[in-house]
C-alpha cells in the first residue's frame, strides 16, 4: 500500500468514528469514578502500549490540572505477568489480575484489534461475572468481544495499524470528556 491510499484509509476510519459513542463512553467511566470505581485497561502489544497511555494520561493528566484518578493498565507489573504466565498461562495473565483487583463499580476496558485475543476475552468474562461494567476497543469486526462486553467500540478498519490510531484519537477523546467533567 503506498503512503496516500494508508492516508486516505486512516482519514476514512476517522470520519466513521462514532462520537456519540464516546461520549457516552466518557460518561460511564466518570460514572465510575463518581461511584468510587476505577479504570482497569489491558491488551497485548501495541493494545498494552495504549492501555498504559490512556492510565498515564488519567494518573497524570490530559490537558487540565485535575485531581489524579483511579486507573490501572495490567500489563506493568512483569511480577504478576510471568508469575501467571507461567504458574497458570499465558491466557490467564489479565483474568487473574481482575479477580484480585476488579469490583463491580470498576469500569473495564479490554482492547484487542481482532477482538479475539484470548487473555483478553478471559478477563472480560472475569469482569462480567464480577458485575464491572465492560468495554471491548475492537477493529471492524469486533470478534469475540462483540458478544460479551455490555459496550463495543469498533474502529472502522481491518488494518491493524489504522485500528490503532482510532483507538488513541478515541482514548485521547475520552479523556478530553473527563477533564472537562471531572
Amino acid at each position: 500500500m503506498d503512503l496516500e491510499e494508508y492516508k486516505n484509509q486512516g482519514i476514512a476510519a476517522r470520519k466513521n468514528m462514532d462520537i456519540n459513542q464516546i461520549k457516552i463512553i466518557g460518561e460511564g467511566i466518570l460514572n465510575s469514578f463518581k461511584n468510587n470505581g476505577k479504570l482497569i485497561v489491558f491488551g497485548n502489544g501495541g493494545s498494552a502500549a495504549d492501555a498504559q497511555h490512556f492510565v498515564a494520561e488519567l494518573t497524570g493528566h490530559f490537558m487540565k490540572e485535575r485531581k489524579a484518578l483511579p486507573a490501572i493498565a495490567l500489563t506493568t507489573n512483569t511480577s504478576s505477568l510471568t508469575a501467571i504466565g507461567n504458574d497458570y498461562s499465558y491466557e490467564d495473565i489479565f483474568s487473574r489480575q481482575i479477580q484480585a483487583l476488579c469490583r463491580k463499580e470498576d469500569y473495564v476496558v479490554g482492547i484487542s484489534t481482532s477482538g479475539n485475543s484470548t487473555n483478553v476475552v478471559k478477563a472480560i468474562e472475569e469482569a462480567n461475572s464480577i458485575g464491572a461494567f465492560t468495554l471491548g476497543f475492537t477493529g471492524k469486526s469486533g470478534g469475540k468481544l462483540s458478544g460479551i462486553c455490555r459496550n463495543v467500540f469498533h474502529a472502522d478498519s481491518d488494518l491493524t495499524s489504522i485500528i490503532q490510531e482510532i483507538h488513541i484519537t478515541a482514548i485521547h477523546m475520552i479523556c478530553s470528556i473527563i477533564d472537562v467533567n471531572y
